[in-house]
């Protein structure tokens, strides 16, 4: 029986590794390509994938590194969290890849219209979703908040946007 833990690599992520953000600086994707199949060969379940700093564009980054990674035998067997504060970054990563993805993340920040709509682009795309328990009034402080936000969503995400409930 699996558990249902799930190992997140987090390696991949310019706000994680230094390593990893001067080899995408660099343009160095042999080496960025090696961060994530040593996490996959130390048993990560999932590779995160996060590009969003100031020294690097976007767009061209993730996209870039997710067609690396889909391309790579060991690394492509791994599902991608596709992780940046900018949604149109992770359309392109999304969109990169060949098999189920996880979106890191969506949230109501930016309103309930904003949140369904990035809601059905994930679908879309049949990728999972990560929902922070962020609103329009900010970030939830207490475990009331956090509960309320991610059970609004929870219900957008099924009755308006439909992702089947689980």
């Amino acid at each position: 029986m699996r558990s249902t833990f799930l190992n997140v690599g987090e390696r991949c992520n310019v706000a994680g590794s230094s390593i990893f953000k001067k080899a995408i600086v660099d343009g160095n994707w042999d080496k960025a390509l090696s961060i994530a199949v040593k996490q996959v060969d130390a048993g990560a379940d999932v590779v995160d994938i996060n590009v969003d700093d100031g020294l690097i564009e976007p767009i061209g980054a993730m996209t870039k590194f997710v067609n690396l990674l889909v391309s790579d035998p060991e690394a492509s067997k791994m599902p991608f969290m596709i992780d940046s504060s900018k949604f149109h970054v992770v359309e392109c990563g999304v969109k990169c890849c060949q098999g189920k993805s996880i979106v890191n993340s969506i949230s109501l920040k930016e309103g309930e219209e904003a949140f369904i709509k990035n809601a059905r682009m994930v679908k879309a795309f049949g990728s999972a979703v990560v929902v922070m328990a962020f609103d329009e009034n900010g970030q939830a402080a207490t475990c009331k908040e956090k509960v309320s936000m991610c059970q609004r969503a929870y219900k957008i995400l099924v009755e308006e946007v439909g992702f089947n409930a689980q």
